[in-house]
């Protein structure tokens, strides 16, 4: 949720009880939903939240998400809470999948990529291909590196942990670890990350890099090429 003080937004809210429980504690209106894909846990609340606000609803063009909405496609921009967000089409965990890019005056971008891209993770492919997903992440990679990671779930913990099995040696994944450990223990999130952090971390934003070529070529000989890494480091995390 974002809000200015009187009017809020959310994003892909699953579960109407918990924005209306938020609403309220900050005594706030709603004035707009935004969906990245069409998963029930990412639009479940859609329509008691519009029914009982008004709230307008912005979302994928491709994707069958909860009507009456704005659809909106790669390149488009919509205005909300005097920020313009910026739609970009992310296929792989679904095959219209979108992620919303917004710059605040004098903040770090912020960037709501869903399911796509989590915390030393990425989403799995339900509908999009290998190559998909990973033509997806590599745009995102591409965003500025302080750039907020606001994914749809923390996964980040168990994440980290197939993470260090792919990179044992990777010092950067070390300390990231210890500190989402830090935090999961005063019940505090890991979330956002950043793009920057991701880089160094994620290995699904890391098929280039020479270690995780050679983890994945161990898990899948005929792994040579980057979407072929790729493709191996998803099937491995299904099994881990």
């Amino acid at each position: 949720m974002l809000h200015d003080g009187q009017r809020a937004l959310v994003v892909d809210p699953g579960d109407a009880t918990v924005v209306f429980g938020a609403l309220e504690q900050l005594a706030v209106g709603l004035d707009s939903i935004l969906i990245t894909h069409h998963h029930g846990d990412h639009t479940g609340g859609v329509d008691a939240l519009r029914n009982a606000t008004g709230a307008r609803v912005f979302g994928p063009l491709l994707e069958r998400v909860p009507e009456p909405l704005t659809r909106l496609a790669d390149g488009d921009s919509v205005a909300l809470l005097g920020l313009r967000f910026e739609v970009l089409d992310v296929p792989g965990h679904t095959a219209g999948h979108v992620a919303f890019f917004t710059q605040p005056a004098d903040q770090a971008p912020l960037l709501f990529c869903g399911d796509t891209l989590f915390s030393a993770g990425c989403g799995r492919l339900f509908e999009g291909t290998p190559t998909q997903m990973l033509d997806s992440l590599t745009r995102l990679a591409a965003l500025p590196d302080d750039t907020r990671v606001c994914c749809a779930h923390e996964y980040t913990a168990s994440g980290l942990v197939f993470a260090r099995a792919v990179e044992p040696d990777n010092q950067a994944l070390s300390s990231y670890q210890e500190q989402v450990r830090n935090l999961v223990s005063q019940g505090l999130p890991s979330l956002p990350s950043s793009i920057g952090q991701e880089k160094l971390i994620n290995p699904f934003l890391r098929t280039h890099v020479p270690a995780v070529i050679a983890a994945a070529q161990r898990f899948d000989t005929k792994a040579r090429e980057q979407v072929d890494v790729f493709a191996a480091l998803r099937t491995w995390k299904n099994q881990f």
